[in-house]
């Protein structure tokens, strides 16, 4: 069996030489500074946070995102928001992909949507992050509520799960697609109802309370939050879709579901 390292700080500035790392998986690591010479980069994928990312000196940043725009246009209709209409714009363009999303997941059997593509979480998990995300940057920080937290709802993975049964969520539960969408479908009316009346002063307010136990204490307006939620949208939307990609092709190669790891 591979050896796991879970929360490791044992390899910050560590050196490497000759090492054998095929086949590793880094996952939600910082990787900052890190840096690769003289090494075999074949066959290997990088997703993530990139910045300044060099490749045999070509710094290939500007591509990557110039790419993910042009295939995302609604990347850039996030960036460029400002005023309360723009919000109430994006918020618009979120509901018509995600409407057209869950529109192509009904040619797949509900079983293949509890499936992981390559460990990533399954598209009913990804919902149900969007709950928590839902919950913790609308319900908790902008509707000020203290305990908004839907117990399907699914923090990110590095959140402590001592933290998670605080607040009342259960990561163990395996909800079915219809209580997944039934309380997205009501985390999505709640956004609508709060861009619907948001007016250009509204994006400074201060909110209160943070988004969850646990998350830095910082100042962040309903601007900020309505933003960090978006992008939360946007971002997995993406990987949900490329997932689907694969789920399709699988289901069309009559590849059974069983044939990759349910979450």
């Amino acid at each position: 069996m591979a050896a796991e390292y879970d929360h490791a700080d044992a390899f910050r500035e560590a050196r490497f030489t000759g090492a054998d790392f095929t086949g590793s998986i880094f996952r939600d690591c910082d990787l900052r500074q890190v840096k690769i010479t003289d090494s075999w980069l074949v066959d290997v994928s990088v997703s993530g946070l990139v910045g300044n990312f060099v490749v045999n000196d070509v710094d290939v940043t500007a591509f990557v995102e110039g790419e993910l725009d042009r295939r995302h246009p609604e990347r850039v209709q996030l960036r460029a928001m400002q005023a309360a209409d723009d919000y109430r714009a994006m918020w618009g363009t979120i509901e018509r992909l995600w409407s057209d999303t869950v529109a192509r997941t009904r040619r797949l059997p509900e079983s293949a949507l509890h499936l992981r593509v390559d460990d990533e979480w399954s598209f009913v998990e990804t919902l149900r992050h969007l709950i928590f995300a839902t919950d913790a940057w609308i319900g908790r920080t902008i509707a000020d509520e203290p305990m908004p937290y839907h117990p399907f709802g699914l923090p990110h993975t590095s959140y402590p799960a001592a933290d998670a049964a605080a607040i009342g969520i259960d990561l163990d539960a395996r909800p079915s697609l219809a209580e997944v969408m039934d309380a997205r479908e009501n985390r999505m009316a709640l956004v609508r109802a709060i861009v619907e009346g948001l007016t250009d002063a509204d994006l400074g307010r201060v909110c209160a309370r943070l988004p969850a136990p646990g998350y830095p204490e910082e100042t962040r307006t309903v601007g900020r939050c309505l933003r960090v939620l978006m992008q939360e949208e946007t971002e997995h939307r993406r990987y949900a879709v490329r997932d689907l990609t694969v789920l399709e092709a699988d289901l069309e190669a009559g590849a059974a579901p069983g044939d990759r790891a349910p979450a």
